[in-house]
């Protein structure tokens, strides 16, 4: 009865934040239109205040499934830290959440007394462990735990020996104990990480005698978990929520500064297929001629383009000194690129589409900086629909079977899922409609695949080409650009042009599996349907 209730309450959320939009999904299932409709529904139940409470009742019995180890595993002992720096005056919420088989319980900081052991100082936690080390889970008073949480835990260690560092989902406690807002956390992410600590107190950690002998009262216990981070520790993520919190730590948008790279800039050519609209690639070349880049070349792939106008600039900027490859015949996205790339010896290639417009001249910098990283592969920026909504913030795959456009339609001044849209971070692909790559990566993975993608995914494509080698895509907020989408193109809903889409989608599906595979930088708790970070109900 309490899962009908709440499903009753999210339908009438959702119905009562987008009226029309709900009442077209519903036309669109009376229609037959399935996915389309499963796909606005998505969204808009993803979004009512209730809906986490309807995962909990419909879901988190199933995802807890198979997290708990067979009785015959020799499971590590676990002992369960209670920090207390920042205060100990809820210590019994988190005492009670530990329950009778919480093993070995050590209190840091704090009133003394209890039936528990305590120390004042964290380096004295060094003189009760073993002496080579001990697995640590580490939470701050007033915290709860997941009831079988540290057995969980526990599995994950037993499963995986070679890692020491593992972190959990979590959710926060309102003042009765209600949960809300549940942070389901990517795969590691390190670049993320920097900028939004969503491991300390929310992790189990093998914990050496030195490390917290080096320990100080003031923040501890992050300190131990970025030690580990930066001596190479790679952490392991448990999908499950095992952790209720008080409060956690907020994301820290970067400040953005020059770097030292302009000194001695490798050499970079802005490719640009085009064919006709003369205004918008006026406003993409007079965009690069900004740019603030010492070492930039300029080649525009001409597809035929018949208009009076488009022809007289094209020849203007070739009088001008930019380089102008025809290459007409029908639209091929993927083999116009790769015919420019075989005019060109620049170290980088930056992609971009003809109704791309720069909002600075700084754009092409962070991109190239990121690239240059030997286990970087693409490299792609933010794209804002001219009303400034989100239009690219990475790409997923599995949306939708295929890939999707991360946080579309988030407004740019909301913070969204974590502030996901403006932080630096690894994703499963980025969009070939600003991307920038090695040349000598691009080439080692045979560039674009003309054949099964000549129009869409053929960046999705790549980018998954790259990250098989070890070349991670990456998403960089500190390019921001307007992307007039795909004007120049036509739209793959037009019934021209659906057929073709959906050949090169199951194209897509073949080679990668995008309809069974889970990105690793999404969650399986989060909405398959839906490009924005919703809970899926």
């Amino acid at each position: 009865m309490r899962r009908r209730f709440l499903a009753v309450r999210v339908h009438f959320d959702a119905f009562r934040l987008k009226p029309i939009q709900y009442v077209q999904a519903i036309a669109w299932r009376l229609r037959g239109l399935r996915l389309r409709s499963r796909n606005r529904f998505a969204e808009l139940m993803g979004q009512s205040p209730h809906a986490y409470a309807l995962w909990i009742a419909r879901r988190e019995p199933a995802a807890r499934m198979g997290f708990f180890p067979p009785p015959q595993a020799e499971l590590p002992e676990v002992v369960s830290v209670i920090d207390c720096s920042q205060g100990g005056e809820d210590l019994l919420d988190t005492l009670q959440s530990l329950g009778g088989n919480a093993g070995r319980v050590i209190v840091v900081g704090g009133q003394r007394g209890g039936a528990f052991e305590r120390v004042e100082h964290p380096r004295e936690l060094a003189e009760l462990i073993d002496p080579e080390g001990a697995w640590l889970c580490i939470v701050r008073a007033g915290d709860r735990l997941a009831a079988g949480a540290l057995r969980i835990y526990a599995h994950a260690a037993w499963q995986s020996p070679e890692r020491s560092l593992f972190y959990a989902d979590d959710d926060l406690i309102g003042p009765r104990g209600e949960r809300h807002l549940p942070h389901f956390k990517p795969e590691w992410n390190p670049e993320l990480f920097a900028h939004h600590d969503f491991i300390t107190h929310a992790s189990l950690q093998k914990v050496s005698r030195d490390a917290l002998r080096r320990s100080q009262p003031r923040d501890w216990v992050e300190r131990l978990v970025r030690d580990a981070v930066s001596s190479g520790d790679l952490p392991a993520h448990v999908p499950m929520v095992l952790h209720h919190r008080k409060n956690r730590p907020d994301p820290i948008l970067p400040g953005y500064q020059k770097t030292s790279i302009m000194e001695e800039a490798p050499s970079v050519t802005a490719i640009v297929p085009t064919r006709n609209q003369h205004s918008l690639l006026r406003n993409c070349i007079e965009g690069l001629r900004r740019t603030d880049y010492p070492n930039l070349e300029i080649l525009i792939v001409d597809n035929g383009s018949d208009e009076e106008e488009s022809v007289g600039y094209l020849r203007a900027l070739e009088q001008q000194g930019i380089r102008v490859l025809r290459s007409p015949g029908p639209f091929n996205y993927s083999a116009l690129n790769n015919a420019a790339v075989r005019e060109i010896r620049s170290d980088y290639l930056c992609f971009l589409n003809n109704d791309v417009e720069m909002l600075d001249s700084t754009w092409l910098e962070p991109l190239v900086v990121h690239a240059m990283q030997s286990d970087i592969g693409a490299v792609g920026g933010r794209l804002l629909y001219p009303d400034r909504t989100v239009q690219h913030a990475g790409v997923f795959i599995g949306v939708g079977g295929g890939a999707g456009h991360a946080h579309r339609f988030q407004r740019i001044e909301d913070q969204g899922y974590f502030d996901r849209a403006n932080l630096p971070q690894r994703v499963s692909a980025v969009t070939g409609a600003c991307l920038v790559v090695a040349r000598e990566k691009f080439l080692a993975v045979g560039g674009f695949d003309e054949t099964d993608f000549p129009v869409a995914f053929n960046d999705v494509d790549l980018c998954l080409k790259l990250n098989s080698r070890g070349w991670q895509s990456f998403y960089e907020p500190g390019a921001t650009l307007i992307h007039h989408e795909s004007k120049s193109r036509g739209n793959d809903r037009a019934k021209a042009n659906r057929k073709r889409f959906e050949g090169e989608l199951a194209a897509l599906k073949r080679k990668w599996a995008t309809d069974c595979e889970r990105d690793p930088y999404h969650h399986p708790n989060l909405s398959p349907f839906c490009e924005q970070f919703v809970i899926a109900v």
